[in-house]
């Protein structure tokens, strides 16, 4: 709906400018005497006025308040039209003082200045104005009432918006169409959706405003059907849609899930023509977008006779969402050469997909562009800045942007606390988490999902828990992705129990859920159960993606299971038409390379479609190691150390752990000093345990924690008992050129040790142990926990940095397969 301007109101009371400027000052002075002998106004005032008018049509405010300073003698005219020229430039403060010095005011008057603050958004105040011009016995006209709804569109004045349309019905306005209008556009805007089509069903007469207003609320309120209907009954009473209904209609026809009928819609605006209106053209776009028809939002957008700022904003949105970024940012660089707003480019999405892909510098050139323009002051950008710089890690370039939002809601909490999460600092992520929380913010299923995550890789079942209550008493409990947050947590902390009673506990369930459950049962080394929840998923009719396979091939390759895993790869292209990416190949090289085809590994190696990465070659070195492969080995080292960039020092630390398998000391201090060369350190191997809602981090040799001299006392009476039930230290793990006897002292205080013995001394008999480990646990440790299981009757979860093991009576699930 159009809003109502002030000017509207002048022009109606007293236009006295022709519609063409004059060719002569006669015909100017003829002009003028006739409008002042009809009105009885002074001649000179009238043709002041006149000036003034004139003036200000053309922009040239200071001159025409000069010519206005200087009439000898004004009259209410005169003032309306300076007021209303300081409200169309902006100058709200000056257009009050001079409505304020006013004696004489008019409906006109009040109309224009209410006007004014409805422009600013300023609804309280123009609704005091109303009730002060109420109150000095002026009678509102239907252009007052107009201009004051237009600017009604907060939920929080329903309150006024009620006592302006009581006013309507008591002053006899209710059979004022442009009154009518007003009001369903305002009720629904304030989301009364019910008072709206109260007034409009009992309007006497209604126009195409009528129906374009009531549309459009019901469309943005979701009731798709009924903005639909309404449509159908506009076409057969003949009321000639607008731009603004097309627009409504579209609004609906996304939330329909129905192609088919926006297409109609497509075909019936290019016969009626309107597809060359900008402003339908747009909302066709999004109309596409939304849908994810790219190839039919790009040929509209290249057909498209006109263009704006909102038409780049949509398609580069479209192929943002899509993934399609270079095309994105080659039309967010064409946008920058166009002669559009550039405070209202689409900062936000080309700051997300900076965020995305990483990429710090492209962000940095995004943020200077908003700073220029100063979209950085608006809140979905500072939003987005927080968010990019986040996920790029620049923490404290993002804390600095999140500290200075006008307005922190929940959506920049959970950006900052999901940057923190996702980049490892669980307990900083955490720490804001208790802030957001303190500071009376409501977390959404983004943010539970990031705080979850956290409490899974800190594997603090007790945090987890209390975020569980947290989501019930939030109202996500029902959301079927916090649910499966929530399972992923559960199983990361070694309760697949919890985590199969949710998924069964769950209303609803889709692809993310299922996958949840699939990727539970395969960390926790349950192959069997894994299988059968991807096949049940599939009878339930989910068509499985990337993710589901993944965990099936992981669980394969941790279980030696190989021709299934060759068959569930093979059925990934040939089933289910999903393309394997460099993750399926990396699983695939995993699993042949554990049950030692190093051959059959190198030739999928050299057929898949792009080159080996360093986690390809990093799963045939560690396999080297286990099948003592020494040749390939080299060849895996050799590719790893040629790469310009590593993650860690992981190969380093392999292939210096082959050599010192071998008892090749020389080839040990080669690699080390290749290390120290290139600048890259070994990851130091900790554990820690969750006592009492505390974790404690253990290294090796660890002699720092308060009750150290009790873990080893406890560590020694171990060692006797399992010595007894025939434990015999592998010193092949214990990788240093030293004494047998010093090797095999080493081997007992490694770091998850350290934390069982700590686990035993703490906690009540028979309670089953949970410890975390950073790094692959060795097989001396393995071997050493499975006796310990069997001598305190315990049942112990190690998680390490590849999956999970659960000891009991002397056996791991594992199989001893890892």
């Amino acid at each position: 709906m159009k809003p109502y301007r002030p000017a509207f109101a002048l022009k109606n009371f007293s236009s006295l400018a022709p519609s063409k400027p004059p060719i002569s000052v006669q015909n100017v002075e003829t002009f003028i005497d006739a409008r002042s002998i009809k009105t009885g106004f002074d001649p000179n005032t009238c043709r002041s006025n006149f000036m003034v008018e004139n003036l200000l049509r053309k922009g040239y405010l200071s001159t025409a308040r000069q010519v206005f300073d200087q009439m000898p003698s004004r009259n209410t005219v005169s003032t309306n039209m300076m007021i209303s020229g300081y409200v169309k430039s902006g100058d709200l403060l000056k257009a009050r003082h001079m409505f304020d010095t006013m004696l004489d005011r008019t409906a006109v008057t009040w109309t224009i200045i209410i006007g004014g603050y409805v422009q600013k958004s300023q609804f309280h105040e123009a609704f005091k104005l109303f009730a002060e011009m109420r109150r000095h016995d002026t009678q509102p006209d239907p252009v007052t009432f107009a201009t004051l709804l237009s600017g009604c569109n907060d939920a929080e004045a329903d309150n006024e918006l009620v006592q302006v349309h009581g006013l309507v019905l008591k002053l006899g306005y209710h059979s004022s169409i442009i009154i009518c209008n007003s009001l369903v556009d305002s009720y629904c805007k304030t989301d009364h959706l019910d008072f709206a089509s109260r007034v409009f069903e009992d309007m006497p007469e209604r126009d195409s405003v009528s129906f374009n207003a009531l549309i459009n609320g019901f469309a943005k309120d979701g009731l798709t059907e009924d903005a639909i209907t309404l449509f159908l009954q506009m076409q057969n009473l003949g009321f000639k849609p607008s731009d603004f209904t097309f627009a409504g209609v579209l609004s609906a026809a996304i939330r329909l899930n129905d192609l088919a009928f926006g297409q109609q819609i497509h075909g019936f605006l290019v016969k009626t023509g309107f597809v060359g209106n900008v402003f339908v053209g747009n909302a066709l776009l999004d109309f596409y977008s939304k849908y994810d028809c790219l190839v039919e939002a790009g040929k509209l957008f290249d057909e498209m006779p006109d263009l704006d700022g909102i038409s780049y904003n949509v398609i580069i949105t479209c192929y943002a969402w899509s993934g399609q970024h270079e095309e994105a940012i080659s039309l967010f660089r064409e946008l920058q050469f166009t002669g559009f707003k550039r405070r209202q480019f689409p900062f936000a999405t080309m700051l997300s997909i900076a965020a995305n892909v990483l990429d710090l510098r492209m962000g940095q050139q995004i943020h200077t562009l908003a700073i220029v323009t100063t979209a950085d002051s608006e809140l979905v950008v500072g939003n987005s800045l927080v968010d990019m710089y986040a996920k790029c890690g620049r923490f404290e370039e993002a804390e600095k942007i999140f500290r200075s939002l006008a307005k922190r809601s929940t959506v920049p909490w959970t950006a900052i606390i999901s940057g923190y999460v996702q980049r490892g600092f669980h307990e900083e992520g955490l720490n804001l988490f208790n802030e957001m929380h303190k500071a009376g913010v409501r977390a959404d299923q983004a943010t539970f999902a990031s705080i979850l995550k956290a409490s899974a890789n800190l594997a603090s079942l007790s945090l987890g828990k209390q975020i569980h209550s947290f989501v019930i008493r939030s109202g996500y409990m029902s959301n079927v992705f916090s649910g499966s947050a929530l399972l992923d947590m559960y199983a990361k902390c070694g309760s697949i129990k919890d985590s199969i009673q949710l998924f069964q506990d769950m209303s609803e369930r889709n692809i993310v859920s299922w996958n949840a459950l699939i990727s539970a049962h395969a960390q926790n080394g349950d192959a069997k159960a894994t299988l059968d929840s991807f096949e049940k998923m599939v009878q339930s009719g989910f068509q499985p993606d990337s993710v589901s396979f993944l965990s099936v091939l992981s669980a394969c390759s941790h279980c030696g299971l190989v021709q299934e895993g060759l068959r569930y790869f093979r059925t990934m292209t040939r089933i289910h038409n999903l393309v394997p990416k460099k993750e399926h190949y990396a699983s695939m090289v995993d699993m042949l390379c554990r049950s030692g085809q190093f051959n059959e590994a190198e030739k999928l190696m050299d057929e898949m479609p792009f080159d080996p990465d360093e986690i390809m070659w990093s799963s045939v070195l560690n396999s080297c190691r286990i099948h003592k492969n020494q040749e390939l080995a080299r060849k895996a080292a050799d590719q790893l150390f040629s790469m310009e960039v590593l993650r860690d020092a992981a190969a380093y630390v392999s292939m210096s752990n082959i050599y010192a398998a071998a008892g090749q000391w020389d080839n040990v201090g080669k690699v080390k000093k290749a290390m120290r060369e290139r600048g890259i350190r070994k990851v130091p191997a900790y554990s820690w345990v969750e006592i009492r809602h505390k974790l404690h981090v253990f290294s090796a040799n660890d002699m720092l924690h308060p009750q150290m001299e009790e873990i080893r006392k406890k560590i020694e009476m171990l060692s006797k008992q399992m010595e007894k039930e025939g434990y015999k230290p592998d010193t092949s793990c214990a990788l240093h050129d030293v004494d047998e006897n010093i090797k095999i002292e080493s081997l007992k205080y490694h770091s998850e040790r350290l934390a069982i013995a700590f686990a035993l001394i703490s906690t009540p008999e028979g309670s089953p142990i949970l410890v975390i480990k950073n790094l692959r646990a060795c097989t001396d440790c393995h071997a050493a926990i499975k006796v310990i299981s069997k001598i305190i009757r315990r049942e112990i979860t190690v998680r390490d940095s590849s999956r999970f093991h659960h000891f009991k009576d002397g056996i791991c699930s594992c199989g001893d397969y890892w």
